[in-house]
């Protein structure tokens, strides 16, 4: 994957750039060429080996991330499914239920996964089993109120997540087995209902989306300022290295759009009939995994 502009002769060839989507049109995580304007992949719980009676976990895909160096992704839904799903041949190798209206889901480093549901105010950690799943999973609830994002931060040792109006961090108790959360820290934000929460690409920093804006929060300083790229009820903001503009999902009709927008409001991708809800750069995730980060079963 190019990460900058290439130039060849007289020509400057673009970035190999491709987004992760959101899509609930079909109920789907999708990946989309910006060049084509095409989608080259997709995982629908239906086609895969998710059981008949789980699909419907599925319904309205809410999140999806890269995950364990670019070869997986994790995902959640509306509908309270979280999975992890192998890009390679679409296996999804762990799935279980959180409900409540499930927004964001993250890695942790041990190969566990917690989720952040809105309805009932809560994240959710799991005990990931590839073996024994889903009916026999470990689960532990902790509040969070109006749950939406989830960003480990593999510096500080940290799970961040934005929940109504406070930002909190989260120190984890490294156990397998029984895997639970501590409250560190909150913050105080300006405005409510925090939704998106990443790592901004290249900086010790994270988007931050609310009712209000879109905000960038530099956690060395805990200082939080305006971002500079459109404000009204955005769903999901990424950014990438250079050549990358920052894309943002905004909705255009209900909370999806059909199409997702660069810094300055312009079309970096759209399609006829789509329901994105949120977007994000098929990027490896550095601020939150380290280099190489292979799949881990907790044991």
């Amino acid at each position: 994957m190019i990460s900058a502009l290439m130039i060849i002769g007289s020509i400057i060839a673009q970035p190999d750039t491709s987004i992760i989507l959101s899509e609930q049109s079909e109920h789907r995580v999708a990946i989309a060429d910006i060049h084509t304007k095409k989608i080259t992949w997709e995982w629908k719980p239906a086609s895969s080996n998710v059981k008949p009676e789980h699909a419907k976990w599925f319904s309205s895909i809410s999140d999806a991330k890269l995950v364990y160096n670019g070869k997986y992704i994790l995902t959640v839904a509306s509908g309270g499914g979280v999975a992890l799903i192998r890009i390679a041949d679409k296996k999804t190798v762990f799935y279980a239920y959180a409900g409540g209206n499930t927004h964001s889901a993250e890695l942790l480093p041990d190969g566990n996964i917690v989720a952040a549901s809105s309805h009932g105010n809560f994240l959710m950690l799991f005990k990931v089993d590839t073996l024994h799943f889903p009916e026999n999973v470990y689960t532990k609830k902790v509040f969070i109120e109006f749950g939406h994002n989830a960003v480990w931060d593999n510096k500080r040792q940290l799970l961040w997540s934005a929940g109504l109006s406070q930002l909190k961090s989260f120190t984890y108790n490294f156990n397998c087995s029984q895997p639970d959360l501590v409250l560190k820290d909150s913050i105080r934000l300006e405005g409510t209902e925090a939704h998106d929460l990443f790592p901004v690409y290249g900086k010790d920093a994270l988007w931050l989306t609310n009712n209000e804006g879109v905000y960038q929060f530099d956690i060395a300083t805990k200082k939080i300022t305006r971002a500079d790229v459109p404000q009204s009820k955005i769903k999901s903001v990424s950014s990438g290295p250079a050549g990358y503009p920052v894309i943002v999902l905004q909705p255009n009709e209900s909370w999806w759009s059909n199409e997702v927008l660069d810094a300055k409001g312009k079309p970096v991708f759209s399609q006829k009939g789509l329901k994105i809800y949120k977007a994000r750069w098929n990027l490896v995730n550095t601020f939150s995994y380290p280099a190489n980060d292979a799949v881990k079963v907790c044991k």
